[in-house]
This record gives C-alpha cells, sequence and structure tokens, in this order.
C-alpha cells in the first residue's frame, strides 16, 4: 500500500513529507488519519516542523500545522522553511526588523561570541548568532539571542526584573536577571526544546518555552 504520509524524526523535531501526486483534501485526511495513529507514539511534544515533497501555500501550511495538532498531543513550536528565495526574504526582513529596533530602543550585534568575548550594552541586545560557552553577556535591559545560547548571560543589570532573555535554543551556564540567579542553568544542558524565554515571575525566575509567533517577542525590548 502506498503511503501517502511519511514522517521522519530529527534533533529539532520531525519532518513529513507528502506525497507530491495526490490532492491535498486527500493529504490532508492522510496526515489527520498517520498522526491519530501515531498519536501514542509521539505522546505530548514540542517540536518543529519541515513539509517536504508537496508544494505548498501559506494557507495550506497551516491547514496541516493544525490537523496535526488536533489529532496529536504535539505542539508545532515553528515550521521549517525549506525554499531558499522564501529564507533569503524572510532574513532580510529580520535583519531590517532588527536595525529598526536597534535604532530607537537598543543594539544589535551580528556573529557568534566565543569563549573569552565580551559584550555588554547599556540598553537591550539582539544577537544574530550564537552565545558559545565562555562568553559573556551583560544589558541593562534583554538579551535577544537568534541562535544557542550556551555561555553566560545577565539582563536587567541596572535591577530591572522586566527584563528577559529569550533564545532560539537556550543551553547556558550561568544566567541572571537583575540580583537574580537562575539555579536551574546547567554547563550544556537544554533548559527545552525550541526557542525558550528566562524571565522573573512573582519574584523567582523560570523559564519557559516562546509559543507565540518571535516577532511578538521582540516587542519586550
Amino acid at each position: 500500500m502506498r503511503n501517502a504520509v511519511i514522517i521522519k524524526g530529527n534533533k529539532a523535531g520531525m519532518s513529513v513529507y507528502l506525497d507530491p501526486e495526490l490532492s491535498f483534501e486527500e493529504l490532508l485526511e492522510a496526515v489527520k488519519a498517520k498522526f491519530r495513529e501515531t498519536a501514542k507514539f509521539w505522546g505530548a511534544a514540542q517540536m518543529t516542523l519541515t513539509l517536504e515533497g508537496k508544494p505548498l501555500t501559506a494557507e495550506e501550511e497551516f491547514q496541516i500545522v493544525n490537523t496535526i495538532t488536533e489529532n496529536s498531543g504535539i505542539e508545532i513550536l515553528c515550521l521549517i522553511d525549506k525554499d531558499a528565495e522564501r529564507i533569503e526574504r524572510c532574513e532580510k526582513a529580520l535583519n531590517e526588523k532588527l536595525m529598526e529596533l536597534s535604532s530607537c530602543t537598543g543594539q544589535f550585534y551580528k556573529g557568534n561570541l566565543r569563549n573569552g568575548d565580551l559584550l555588554e550594552s547599556e540598553a537591550s541586545i539582539v544577537i544574530i548568532g550564537d552565545v558559545e560557552k565562555g562568553a559573556k553577556v551583560t544589558a541593562r535591559g534583554n538579551v535577544i539571542v537568534l541562535g544557542t545560547l550556551k555561555g553566560s548571560v545577565s539582563a536587567g543589570a541596572a535591577g530591572n526584573l522586566n527584563a528577559v532573555i529569550v533564545a532560539f535554543e537556550m543551553a547556558p551556564s550561568q544566567v541572571k536577571i537583575s540580583d537574580l540567579n537562575f539555579q536551574k542553568a546547567e554547563k550544556g544542558k537544554l533548559l527545552g526544546r525550541g526557542p525558550m524565554m528566562i524571565l522573573v515571575e512573582n519574584g523567582r525566575i523560570c523559564s519557559e518555552p516562546i509559543k507565540k509567533n518571535f516577532f511578538s517577542s521582540l516587542n519586550f525590548i
């Protein structure tokens, strides 16, 4: 029997291959059936999703994501795009947004911070790259890392408990907001799958996954 939908797991989440010869309506029913059948296998999980095989419109992608979440315990954190031209357009839009933000609210740094590097900001800072183990970032406002955070970060350095720390992949060696240390930060240990935020709630520093559009998070800067 021909497989209309094939699921492949990977480190970041899952890839779903869709038979290009079937209509979208047939594929949607196949996705529904496949994820109902495998719901117990996947359990409750947060994952990234890559769709392959059949070209889809944005509306069709949205319908597939909703079908997956409605028929399983999976929460799709983000849809990974393999369209090179569309990725380039998105990256351009992101850089333009960061330029706008930095001109009116803070700074941004493009590049990876490596062992021994120290980056300080009198406002908030957006880092387009990774903060590697041994690197340190200090900011009076928020710290947004558009990459992997493995180094040390101190946000709200002037006593701002409303500051937040955000990273696409969060595995810090040390985290601090104002004078509060995050005890769960361990060297090389992921705090969760996908984009995460560290913030202060009810006087305690904690972490939580980012469930909404990431551009909305940038409004915290």
